[in-house]
């Protein structure tokens, strides 16, 4: 379960960031998430909620965004979603395209803090 270390990751990112900050308590921590990221997002959230106990920043939430897989198509030569994951295709044409654009993500977008 790979999630409970990137939990943790997570939970010392927003430790750091609060020090420097010079914030009084962090509240939430928000997250973008891939399809393709790899984590699955239930057990991230209950990683999270379990770790953030231990911390100096207990009590905070994570909120998560899922975000759309997406691609570049060489035929309609713009983004568009892509069919699924496993076949990555443009939703509009079908032209196979190995140019993802949307839905690796995994990443620390922004924290809410009090004084």
């Amino acid at each position: 379960m790979h999630e409970l270390s990137i939990a943790l990751s997570i939970i010392d990112l927003a430790e750091e960031q609060a020090q420097q900050l010079g914030a009084g308590r962090v509240l939430a921590v928000h997250l973008k998430l891939g399809p393709l990221s790899g984590v699955v997002k239930d057990a991230l959230l209950a990683s999270y909620e379990m770790a953030v106990e231990q911390s100096s920043i207990a009590g905070s939430k994570l909120v998560i965004v899922e975000t759309d897989l997406r691609a570049y198509c060489p035929t309609c030569a713009t983004e568009r979603a892509v069919i699924s994951p496993v076949e990555i295709c443009c939703s509009e044409c079908g032209t196979p395209t190995p140019q993802i654009t949307s839905g690796r993500e995994l990443e620390v977008v922004a924290m809410e803090i009090s004084q």
